[in-house]
């Protein structure tokens, strides 16, 4: 079996990850056409973006700060009474102005032009080129905002376009897009690959879940932070206790079951002196952690918490399971070379949840 990671799957996990399942279907000429992975990027954000600037950019209001020959939002009394402005028939204002230089709109400025530099295909470059010459145009200014710009500008629910641009955007910026990676398949084990893929398919996991079983009940939460249960410590222990903060975990109230999932970016297996295939021990010792420590009589579910292992694999398989003092702890991977269909359906139902998210 091939073990080169297919970019359609690479773009399933994208989609999950942003929370876009909704638009798996809508850009399968831009996906079938790529050459690469920073290709199929630049194409989307192109392909979304022109869409975009069909139906108008998005616009936001900014705070401006003028002498003006009338009143206009507010007046600054200070400063017309500091110039004597009136004198001159001018007043101070402060005011709110509508326009297109958004951080939204600045940070998928900056993509296009960084994409456009780092993509082999002359016409994807072109394409990314030209929009950043028209987003000029049309007075969105150059450079990236800061994460506190563009936590300000918030996208509405019904904004899906502007959230495709953006979270494309910040795939670019986070430094997650393998350049020297070629053709229609990603290699596993280089790191900048790999990082990739890790950031994607935790986040994508976690959503593929909520969509799937919060209609069922199941409230899902990715990256809680736990607490030791620590009864009595030294003063300086708390400064190297290291902490612990669970991948994804699943509450389900009526049935009172617990589910603790570990998701990191690794092979399942490792090998031995011993044995060539062997589950880690690190691992196991943290889950372990993660389900003993939290066992409270007083709540029945953390009793007996369900453990789940859910790892990628570049062919082949894993499906274990054993008890461990009341716990139940599932060993499961996810074929990240399969085909789409096959992929799509072990991300998003009955292998992740056939045994241990059955009510």
């Amino acid at each position: 079996m091939s073990t080169k990671i297919p970019l359609r799957n690479i773009w399933i996990l994208f989609l999950y990850a942003a929370d876009l399942a909704q638009l798996r279907d809508k850009f399968e000429r831009d996906v079938e056409n790529a050459r690469d992975l920073p290709d199929l990027v630049g194409r989307l954000l192109a392909h979304v973006v022109e869409d975009r600037l069909r139906r108008n950019l998005s616009r936001g209001y900014r705070t401006r700060a003028a002498v003006l020959p009338r009143v206009r939002g507010r007046i600054d009394m200070l400063a017309t009474e500091a110039g004597q402005l009136m004198e001159r028939g001018q007043i101070a204002c402060r005011f709110e102005e509508h326009v297109m230089d958004t951080p939204r709109n600045r940070l998928i400025r900056a993509a296009l032009e960084r994409q456009a530099g780092r993509v082999s295909s002359k016409e994807t470059a072109h394409r990314c080129r030209g929009l950043a010459a028209d987003f000029s145009r049309l007075g969105v200014s150059a450079g990236r905002p800061s994460r506190a710009e563009l936590g300000v500008d918030q996208i509405g629910r019904n904004e899906s376009a502007d959230r495709m641009m953006v979270a494309l955007a910040r795939m670019i910026f986070d430094g997650t897009i393998p350049t020297e990676a070629q053709g229609a398949a990603l290699q596993p084990g280089d790191e900048t690959t790999e990082h990739l893929i890790r950031r994607l398919f935790e986040r994508a996991v976690g959503n593929a879940l909520r969509i799937k079983l919060q209609p069922l009940g199941w409230h899902i939460a990715q990256g809680r932070r736990i607490a030791w249960p620590v009864t009595m410590a030294t003063p300086s222990l708390s400064d190297i206790l290291p902490g612990m903060q669970t991948d994804i975990e699943m509450n389900h109230a009526v049935s009172g079951r617990r589910v603790v999932i570990d998701t990191k970016f690794t092979n399942i297996l490792t090998s031995s002196n011993y044995r060539q295939q062997i589950l880690k021990s690190g691992y196991l010792y943290q889950m372990y952690a993660y389900l003993r420590t939290q066992e409270d009589m007083s709540q029945p579910s953390s009793m007996t918490a369900e453990g789940l292992f859910l790892h990628p694999q570049a062919g082949g398989s894993v499906d274990e399971t054993m008890v461990v003092q009341g716990h139940t702890v599932t060993f499961r991977t996810i074929d990240l070379t399969a085909p789409a269909t096959k992929f799509e359906e072990q991300l998003f139902s009955s292998t992740i949840i056939r045994a241990n998210f059955s009510q």
